[in-house]
């Protein structure tokens, strides 16, 4: 029984899943002030997610962590480069 449990869930686990690469997310445009707060709340309580996007209407805490990995990620400072070349 218990072992047809966990093949079971093995199966279900194993679907497709929502989530995608960080590699594939799109850059977020936050205007000078929003990125402001962003870094005054972070400063205050650190990684809450949820407490700082309270503060900035409309925006969700996945979207600004999301700001925040691609601001100071390792992973995509050869990304931003590439941005700014093009912008110029």
């Amino acid at each position: 029984m218990d072992k047809q449990r966990r093949h079971k869930q093995a199966r279900t686990s194993s679907c497709c899943s929502d989530e995608v690469s960080s590699i594939e997310w799109e850059f977020i445009n936050m205007s000078e002030q929003e990125e402001d707060l962003i870094y005054r709340m972070y400063k205050l309580v650190g990684d809450r997610w949820a407490l700082i996007a309270g503060r900035l209407p409309g925006r969700k805490a996945e979207e600004i962590e999301r700001f925040w990995i691609m601001r100071h990620g390792e992973v995509f400072a050869e990304r931003r480069r590439q941005l700014r070349r093009h912008k110029s």
